[in-house]
Formats: C-alpha cells, sequence, structure tokens
C-alpha cells in the first residue's frame, strides 16, 4: 500500500514537472520580445552610363565601388543589408530584355564584407537604366517582418524602361503601408533626373541628395544606413512660422519642413538650467538654383536677443548645404527649497539666400531637415563649452595674461643681456 502512495506521488511530481516546463512562466511573459533587426537594400546603377568620368577624375562606376566598400566596413552589426543591381547584366538593343535587367547581387541578411565586397567588385557598367523594376525588386527582397526597412538608390541618370514610371512604383509602395523609405543620390545629375529622384524620395518619405564627389557619396550612404539602425530618427513633419510667437514647440528628434527661397522660419525650444541645445539644419536644393546660396540657424531669445549662431556657404557644388550650433544653458548655483527651475524658450530661426532662374518654380518650398537634441550641459572644466569660449571672453583674457607674462619674460632677458655687455 505505502509502495502503491509512493509510485503515485512520483507520477504526480512528474507530471507536475513536465506541466511546468512545457507552459510559459509569468517570468519568461513579461520579458520583452527580441526586437527584429532591421534591413536595408543598397540599389546601384550599372548602366552604361556609369563608365563617364566626371567624379573625381575617374569614372562614376569607380567612385561607387570605393564608396561601397567604406560603407560596407561602416554597417553597424545589427543591420541586415543587402545590394541590388540594375543594368548590370544586358547590353544590347533589345529594350523589353534590358528592361528587366535587374537583379539581387547580395541576399538581405546578415553581412559577409568579404563577399559582398567581391560581389560589388565583378560589376562592369553594362546596360539600360529600370528602376522602375528595380524597386518593385528591392521592395520584394525586403518583404516579411515588421523590421524598418530601407532602400538606398544610386543612380547617375533617369530611368529608360517607362511607361513603369518610378515615382509611381514609389506611390504605390507607399500606399501598401509597410513603413518602407526610398532615398535616392544622384551622380552628377541633370535638371531631369534630380527631379524624377526627389519624387521617387518624397512619395515615401525619403531624402534626395546629389553627388559630386566620391567622399560625398561614401558619407551620405553611411548616414542612411545609421539611420535605418536608430529608428529614432525617423523625420517627423512640421511647420515653422513667421515669428517666434506663433512657432511649433519641438522636443529632442529629426524634423521636416519646407522653405521657399529667401525665407524665414521660426521653432521653439524648451531649455531648462544645466542643459545644452544642439541644433543643426540643412537644405536641399530640389531644383536648379544660382550658385552662390548659404543657410543660417539662430538662436535667439523670446524679446530678440541673438544667443548663438551658425552660417554656411554653397557654390554649387552639392544640393544639400547644412549648419548647426550648441547653446550651453548654465546651471543655476542657488536653488530655492525644492522649486522646480523654469525652462528657456529658445527660438530657432532658419533662413535660407537661395536663388533661382526665372523659369524655375518657387513652390513648393524647398525641402528642410531639422535636428534638435537636448542633453546635459558640460560640466567638466576641460569641455570648451564650459568656458564660453565661442564667445570669446576666456580666450582673450588668456591671451592678455600671456601677453604679459612674456613681455616680463622679454624685459628680464634684455636688462640681463645689457649688464653682461656693459660689464664685458
Amino acid at each position: 500500500m505505502i509502495t502503491r502512495k509512493r509510485l503515485a506521488t512520483g507520477a504526480f511530481a512528474l507530471l507536475a514537472a513536465l506541466t511546468a516546463a512545457l507552459l510559459p512562466t509569468s517570468a519568461a511573459a513579461d520579458e520583452p520580445v527580441a526586437k527584429e533587426s532591421p534591413k536595408v537594400e543598397l540599389v546601384l546603377d550599372v548602366s552604361g552610363s556609369m563608365r563617364a568620368k566626371d567624379i573625381d577624375g575617374k569614372s562614376r562606376m569607380s567612385a561607387a565601388k570605393q564608396a561601397f566598400n567604406e560603407v560596407l566596413d561602416a554597417v553597424p552589426e545589427e543591420v541586415r543589408l543587402g545590394i541590388r543591381t540594375l543594368g548590370a547584366d544586358y547590353p544590347g538593343p533589345d529594350r523589353k530584355r534590358g528592361c528587366k535587367d535587374t537583379r539581387q547581387l547580395y541576399p538581405v541578411g546578415p553581412l559577409d564584407r568579404t563577399e559582398a565586397k567581391t560581389a560589388v567588385a565583378t560589376l562592369a557598367p553594362t546596360g539600360w537604366t529600370p528602376i522602375g523594376p528595380a524597386l518593385l525588386g528591392a521592395a520584394k527582397d525586403l518583404e516579411g517582418g515588421d523590421a524598418t526597412r530601407r532602400i538606398v538608390l544610386i543612380t547617375d541618370g533617369e530611368d529608360t524602361c517607362a511607361p513603369l514610371d518610378p515615382c509611381q512604383v514609389a506611390r504605390e509602395i507607399a500606399a501598401k503601408g509597410i513603413h518602407l523609405v526610398i532615398d535616392t543620390l544622384g551622380l552628377v545629375p541633370d535638371a531631369k533626373t534630380r527631379q524624377q529622384l526627389t519624387c521617387i524620395a518624397e512619395a515615401t518619405g525619403g531624402t534626395y541628395t546629389s553627388v559630386h564627389r566620391t567622399e560625398e557619396l561614401s558619407r551620405r550612404v553611411k548616414q542612411l544606413v545609421d539611420r535605418a539602425a536608430d529608428p529614432v530618427v525617423t523625420p517627423v513633419g512640421t511647420k515653422g512660422t513667421a515669428r517666434c510667437v506663433d512657432a511649433p514647440q519641438l522636443k529632442a528628434g529629426l524634423y521636416t519642413d519646407r522653405e521657399t527661397f529667401g525665407e524665414h522660419r521660426w521653432y521653439r525650444v524648451d531649455l531648462l538650467p544645466g542643459q545644452e541645445l544642439r541644433a543643426s539644419v540643412s537644405v536641399s536644393a530640389d531644383r536648379a538654383v544660382n550658385n552662390d546660396y548659404g543657410v543660417l540657424l539662430r538662436a535667439v531669445t523670446l524679446h530678440g536677443r541673438e544667443i548663438v549662431r551658425g552660417s554656411e556657404a554653397g557654390d554649387g557644388r552639392t544640393d544639400v548645404i547644412s549648419t548647426g550650433l550648441r547653446y550651453p544653458k548654465p546651471d543655476l548655483d542657488d536653488e530655492p527649497g525644492d522649486a522646480k527651475p523654469a525652462a528657456e524658450t529658445v527660438c530657432l530661426q532658419v533662413s535660407n539666400s537661395f536663388s533661382a532662374p526665372p523659369s524655375v518654380k518657387t513652390t513648393p518650398g524647398m525641402p528642410i531637415e531639422l535636428t534638435v537634441d537636448v542633453v546635459d550641459g558640460p560640466s567638466a572644466a576641460s569641455d570648451v563649452a564650459a568656458f564660453g569660449l565661442g564667445r570669446g571672453w576666456w580666450l582673450l583674457g588668456v591671451l592678455v595674461l600671456a601677453g604679459f607674462l612674456a613681455g616680463l619674460l622679454w624685459g628680464w632677458v634684455s636688462r640681463w643681456r645689457v649688464a653682461v655687455w656693459r660689464t664685458n
């Protein structure tokens, strides 16, 4: 009898253990679900026009290969990256066949840098420019899952396979609601190419960039791949105003807006004592503009007093111009009780000095990207911002003290030399 009870108890304990092992525990249920890795596919134009030697004295294809090698070395580990080509295989005159010339060169997944570089090294400028079919293929390559997805299209010319309009293809991709962004880069583009690539990018919330140098291409592709790895920087649409008092209140993030030629746009940011405001702005010339232009970013108080500014000038070598600023707000020495310190409203003004020929439309305005970040202010003496060297006072004091000491030393050496001369 006792033996039977022991067997029954053992069997029940074994069943309970198996049940506990098979059923999910509350602790496991509370664990966060692993985030899916972001996916990026680089789509490279390998058409015959890529033979042109107008980027840093070498062919566009050579510049693209060099940029790809640098980008592949810097791809974050969490990014699943693939490469697709267009116009890489068929050199003949058959248009129907040439417009199907797109294939996946490297599958989207964990990156083997050596294998990917070897695949890119085999490419040679060959055929047509089927941008529309390449975008459809890239969208299919990135299907599945809830990961952030991004296509980076690099081409030197407009699509040669109409009526499949690549801009319409981009709109259809956006209409599916799969959150796939297409960024476009034009290598030494003409007006038609610029217009088409801008349309593709805008349809999906992406960006367009004109490239005239290998360094620009490498830097921009790296930025876009990093942006896919960090979805926090997904741009948010906003609308600046003509006065600071009516301006939208911005928090840390990346914002997009449009600004016409010579316009001033205002935005507001709240800053607590002990915090530092870091802001930057990029203006894209998405149409033909006159050479010699500039962009200005100013931080001013509500009463109109300028705090700090950043500016940059361009001469037409690139279609994107950027500038930035930093403003550390001093911390309060003595805070009364537990009272919460009041925030200061900082007004950000974005201005540009673009102009265009009379035949160019000024509306809609040019796309701008405004980055706002609020961080803890500098506390170490080694930080230049902590000393306010940007305003020049500490630097001026250091120079005065150094000049005074140098004068004393020079006077002592001169008197000593005179005394020696008289003795001799």
